[in-house]
């Protein structure tokens, strides 16, 4: 999914590189912006990074190039005397962006796919386990949706001692770093169609499985970017909305729309009846076409019918109680807003600062690949900050990449604010895109 909201975003690059062409930009070793210094002995300062997408293999893993900046970066990390932890907000793995024709695990299984991944990032995971191994610096992961399935065991096989926050079903944390209650850390997949954990679809077909249909499209997405040929080997038959249908007809066609402009953006040569989707991963077994995942219809205004997730458009509040989402959003706005990085900002604001249950004053989400900080206000007028922390992947249209986050926390003196700021480290030089702060 997040392949379409990257080249969706094409045609605002000029625009982004504009702005952040009169962005501050100076040598990481300069202590005077060092984004890892708070200037004194304490040792507080929380860094968040999310997206990495680290793949098994580099000929088609999205985030390749970037891997020395990125080792660099956390050999500057475990240097910072100040630095007090790392969090990894999500998608550190990647199970998603496989080209639907690759078997992903080639024959074995997710521990295998766990140690190929080490292996071909070495650098990074040699990196990170000096950090976490070192001990001054707690190594906290959060899962994203691309690491949505990795159990906790396979990702400690190759993390000894990382810190794992989860909820209680698999593919889904919110983390509140120790003694910062009001700061909370998630990937925030868990508030889309397309993303969220799906434990109720498929289960004839693979029981157990928690695969979402943007696990699908990502497969296809990554075919797409194989491929690299812009002529369609086929087009979707047309499905139109069904005449005498209920509610739950009006949102499958609203499903179809979603498939309809996502499969028009990413043309592959394949005919969409050959089952080119290999999958015996997250309890499937068998090889699926994109037919198979569409919405279709006998008859123009007739029944509309699916068999992949079949029913997925009746039980999204179901999903929503499931992946323990605070306040329900209604299922077409759902469906409608898949492709849409402004909805996820929302349900942060949503979500946090607008529900009354929430006490979060600073919410941090990845996911968008959209980094940015959003000043807020919460449901009894307090100052919030949302910021989203970006992504490490090679290419991210429109957008920088290579992103981090730091939050240093305020001290006793009522003087002191929190302070968040976000940077990216193109080039191997730190640019600080935005910064704000509050006390609470």
């Amino acid at each position: 999914m997040k392949t379409f909201l990257r080249l969706l975003t094409v045609i605002n690059v000029l625009l982004v590189l504009s702005v952040f062409a009169s962005c501050e930009k100076s040598d990481p070793k300069d202590p005077e912006i060092n984004p890892f210094s708070n200037g004194g002995n304490e040792r507080n300062m929380i860094v968040v990074i999310s997206d990495l997408h680290l793949g098994a293999d580099l000929a088609y893993a999205e985030c390749k190039d970037n891997l020395g900046a990125l080792e660099k970066l956390l050999q500057q990390i475990k240097a910072a005397p100040n630095v007090k932890e790392l969090v990894i907000a999500g998608d550190l793995f990647d199970e998603w962006f496989v080209p639907a024709t690759v078997n992903t695990y080639q024959g074995k299984d997710q521990a295998d796919f766990a140690k190929r991944i080490a292996t071909a990032n070495k650098v990074v995971f040699d990196a990170l386990n000096n950090i976490i191994q070192d001990g001054n610096i707690l190594v906290t992961y959060v899962p994203g949706n691309h690491d949505l399935a990795f159990t906790a065991a396979n990702i400690e096989s190759v993390l000894l001692g990382i810190h794992q926050v989860r909820d209680e079903v698999l593919g889904l944390g919110t983390y509140s770093p120790v003694d910062y209650p009001k700061i909370a850390i998630e990937h925030g997949h868990r508030y889309n169609f397309f993303c969220a954990p799906d434990p109720f679809s498929n289960q004839d077909v693979a029981p157990g499985t928690i695969l979402p249909p943007g696990y699908f499209f990502t497969r296809i997405g990554a075919l797409y970017e194989l491929q690299n040929d812009l002529t369609p080997g086929d087009t979707l038959p047309i499905v139109t909305p069904n005449t005498s249908g209920d509610e739950s007809q009006d949102l499958l066609f609203r499903y179809w729309k979603t498939w309809d402009m996502t499969v028009s953006m990413f043309p592959i040569s394949n005919k969409f009846d050959e089952k080119i989707i290999l999958t015996n991963v997250g309890g499937f077994t068998d090889d699926y076409s994109i037919n198979d995942l569409v919405p279709s219809q006998s008859s123009p205004g007739g029944l509309i019918n699916l068999f992949l997730f079949n029913g997925i458009q009746d039980h999204w509040e179901a999903r929503q109680t499931y992946c323990n989402v605070a306040v329900h959003s209604e299922t077409a706005r759902a469906i409608d807003s898949v492709n849409s990085n402004r909805e996820t900002d929302y349900m942060a604001n949503l979500q946090y600062f607008m529900n009354e249950t929430s006490d979060k004053r600073i919410v941090v989400f990845g996911h968008t690949h959209e980094p940015k900080i959003i000043v807020d206000e919460s449901y009894d007028q307090k100052k919030c900050i949302y910021v989203n922390s970006g992504t490490w992947i090679d290419h991210n249209p429109g957008k920088t990449t290579m992103n981090f986050v730091v939050i240093t926390p305020q001290g006793v003196d009522p003087s002191t604010n929190t302070l968040v700021k976000l940077y990216n480290f193109e080039k191997e030089v730190v640019t600080i895109m935005d910064e704000n702060s509050l006390r609470y």
